[in-house]
């Protein structure tokens, strides 16, 4: 749905719920993209609970219906500034709440992180989980999901940059790396270009959406998870279970290991500037760069037996 940069939206979120149930009544969740309810300019951030909040679960309780935000801007108790997204029950409880784990810094490098991960139960359903937009970028945030027993994903995002075709791309491999439902949900106008996309636990694409306004009603089929989940993707790969057996931990998890040495040569995180070099020019005379120290591999000659033996 169109999302403006710098008023209250939540109005014509209230107004969709109402169409969205008014044209398919056997509905039963509505999620919105992310910052749908005030854009992506935090011109006003709120508190929550907060007058927005507050509109939605009305609107949830009156068509008893959950509801999930997409996300809207929160000041933290101590003016940190937060993207959150609230998860509304059938009579307008808020459940649980999520601060987005991964602003997109550096663009987004005045919005705190947040570090609890959000799974809830739909009573008689299934278990889902929930997170943001760049959130999908880093994979364990996921693995983290699927490992706590969500079954779908609600990934709310605001993009209306080139990368969309890419972040498309993720949320498929998403959906069939972790045997998941996946609904990556875009905004229009100034919350992104749309191209909103649903993506069953195979990884096949059921609904791609282009740049218009409209609902995309869909029911999910949990049996499919849980069967792919026990038996594998399209009966093949089972990564979920292969990872849990995995012989090996990985020593990149555990910051003191010296490890991730590599990463630590790479700049600040931080803006792109006109011209800059970064990337791109020679390492300075004499720059020692730290690596961590592997074990050499033997040596592996290859000889092509259509070649003239040497002496």
């Amino acid at each position: 749905m169109p999302v403006p940069a710098l008023h209250d939206n939540i109005p014509a979120m209230v107004h969709k719920v109402d169409v969205a149930v008014a044209r398919f009544p056997w509905v039963q969740m509505v999620l919105f993209s992310e910052l749908a309810a005030c854009g992506p300019v935090p011109k006003d951030p709120g508190v929550l609970p907060g007058p927005g909040e507050h509109a939605l679960q009305e609107a949830a309780a009156k068509h008893g219906i959950w509801v999930v935000t997409g996300s809207m801007w929160e000041k933290g108790p101590n003016g940190e500034l937060y993207n959150t997204a609230s998860v509304i029950d059938p009579v307008g409880h808020v459940v649980t709440r999520y601060r987005k784990m991964f602003p997109f810094r550096p663009y987004e490098r005045d919005v705190a992180a947040g570090t609890e991960f959000c799974v809830f139960d739909v009573p008689d359903v299934g278990r889902f989980g929930l997170s943001i937009c760049y959130d999908i970028w880093i994979p364990e945030t996921t693995r983290m999901l699927t490992a706590m027993g969500a079954e779908v994903l609600l990934h709310p995002v605001l993009t209306g940059t080139i990368d969309r075709e890419v972040e498309l791309a993720i949320a498929r491999s998403t959906a069939a790396q972790f045997q998941c439902y996946v609904f990556d949900i875009n905004g229009l106008g100034a919350g992104g270009i749309g191209r909103s996309c649903v993506v069953d636990p195979a990884g096949t694409v059921i609904y791609q959406a282009q740049g218009q306004d409209e609902i995309i009603p869909f029911e999910i089929d949990l049996m499919q998870v849980r069967r792919q989940r026990e038996v594998g993707v399209r009966n093949l790969g089972q990564p979920l279970k292969s990872f849990r057996d995995r012989p090996v931990d990985f020593p990149v998890y555990d910051r003191a290991s010296g490890t991730d040495a590599y990463l630590h040569t790479l700049g600040p995180l931080e803006m792109q500037t006109k011209g800059g070099q970064a990337g791109l020019a020679a390492p300075a005379p004499g720059l020692t760069v730290p690596v961590q120290s592997l074990p050499v591999a033997p040596t592996l000659s290859l000889v092509d037996p259509l070649s003239t033996p040497q002496a």
